[in-house]
């Protein structure tokens, strides 16, 4: 962490003391999918954004916190692509790739297809296709359109849905898989 901590660094150290302090007085996970992911270790994701054509590789999470600099790292690479505007991504979103992974053992990268979306290209997406919706949790860096090569599509579906950990939105046609951290659903 820097000195003055930047506003994301104070935003993740409140989120860290909120889900600790959570957990410390409830005795509970926010979700029993975060259960079996240990406290200490580090949580490595890598990912290649389709669009840009970046890609990064490293921990975002490490002895029981989430790291300030992958974490804006990440935020870099998930940003809106036709606005160049990135935004703080749910760290649990990042659990759940991390999770759904280690469920079907790919080594490979996460290819991303759509992580955040101002809501300018939301609004423009939605006026092409009935499938975006109004409220998308894109907008809110909740959901991720996504694809793991060397996994097949209908089987990653399969492994999302049984984390039972939020939105899973399947796609065959276009060859992705949309995860949000929103309510379990899925269509």
């Amino acid at each position: 962490m820097s000195y003055p901590p930047t506003e994301l660094e104070t935003q993740l150290s409140r989120r860290s003391f909120l889900l600790k302090t959570a957990i410390a007085t409830t005795g509970l996970l926010v979700s029993p999918t975060f259960a079996a992911l240990s406290p200490r270790g580090e949580r490595i994701l890598s990912m290649h954004n389709l669009h840009t054509g970046e890609k990064l590789t490293r921990a975002y999470w490490a002895d029981g916190g989430y790291l300030a600099e992958p974490m804006a790292e990440f935020d870099q690479l998930l940003r809106d692509h036709r606005s160049n505007q990135s935004h703080p991504m749910d760290p649990q979103l990042l659990d759940l790739l991390y999770k759904l992974q280690r469920k079907v053992g790919g080594k490979k990268q996460f290819e991303i297809i759509s992580g955040y979306r101002s809501p300018h290209t939301n609004a423009k997406l939605r006026g092409r296709s009935k499938g975006v919706a109004k409220k998308s949790l894109h907008m809110q860096g909740k959901a991720m359109d996504i694809r793991l090569p060397g996994q097949d599509l209908a089987g990653l579906r399969k492994a999302a849905l049984s984390l039972k950990a939020g939105g899973v939105g399947y796609y065959p046609k276009s060859n992705f898989l949309h995860l949000d951290t929103g309510r379990v659903r899925f269509w």
